[in-house]
């Protein structure tokens, strides 16, 4: 979205310490914290970059969140797929437009929002159905209700199977996603791709098992650890935090079962 900020929308306010506040902008609305308060109505109609200010003199700035922002932001019930991972995740399973997506533990929402927002048609299979409600919800808050269209939500156990087929990509968060190799093998096109996603290295070998025993082939893992750098003048260096292990990524590509070509 472009223009300026409007009611009805997200505004990502910074303070001067970098702190990051996520409001939902209304006519007549009020945003408060500790410095005092800001009226939604100075932000409203506003460029974003714009500076505001509270009732005591404390200043914000104003930007639209990103992705990366709302989903650590956004109301949750189940733990997130961080952002970190979010956009090797997309690569992994080589996410285009018009892909028809199976995704499986759909939690809170935000993988789903990453596939739908890169253009997929994403059918989401998720047991619990304050979940399945949480997710449909913040995929609708952050892309708008029209995104509804290509993201389906079915309260259903993939472990027991898979009711459609023809699907071009299969996205997985789940604490046992070996038991769904065998259902990706029937429903994904030849050349498909399946990404899971899991934290400990146990569910990882038990994976790896269970695609080297299948018809898919091409199979990696890896994590991703992401360092943040102090630039401060002459002092650079690494922060002394850093975002390290969240969880494995491992992928495959369904191939067949046939034997390769002798010579």
């Amino acid at each position: 979205m472009t223009g300026p900020l409007a009611a009805g929308e997200r505004a990502l306010l910074l303070d001067r310490k970098g702190r990051r506040y996520l409001v939902t902008l209304a006519e007549g609305g009020q945003f408060h914290t500790h410095a005092g308060w800001v009226a939604h109505d100075a932000l409203i109609g506003r460029e974003e970059g714009s500076v505001v200010r509270s009732t005591t003199g404390a200043w914000y700035r104003a930007v639209r969140p990103t992705l990366s922002d709302f989903v650590l932001k956004m109301p949750r019930g189940a733990q997130v797929i961080y952002p970190k991972d979010l956009g090797p995740i997309l690569i992994l399973a080589d996410v285009f437009a018009g892909a028809r997506i199976l995704e499986s533990g759909v939690g809170s929402g935000a993988l789903s929002m990453a596939l739908v927002r890169a253009g997929a048609v994403v059918t989401g299979y998720e047991l619990r159905p304050d979940f399945a409600a949480r997710a449909r919800a913040n995929v609708a808050s952050f892309l708008g209700a029209d995104a509804l269209d290509r993201f389906v939500v079915h309260e259903r156990d993939v472990y027991e199977g898979v009711a459609e087929g023809g699907f071009d990509r299969m996205v997985l968060d789940l604490p046992e996603p070996w038991r769904v190799v065998k259902h990706a093998e029937a429903v994904l096109r030849p050349g498909g791709i399946l990404v899971a996603y899991t934290p400990s290295a146990i569910q990882v070998s038990q994976l790896r098992d269970a695609l080297a025993a299948s018809a898919f082939a091409l199979a990696e893992t890896s994590e991703v650890l992401v360092r943040t750098w102090h630039v401060e003048g002459q002092s650079v260096r690494p922060d002394h935090r850093m975002v390290g292990h969240t969880g494995f990524l491992t992928s495959a590509r369904l191939v067949g079962r046939d034997d390769a070509p002798a010579g």
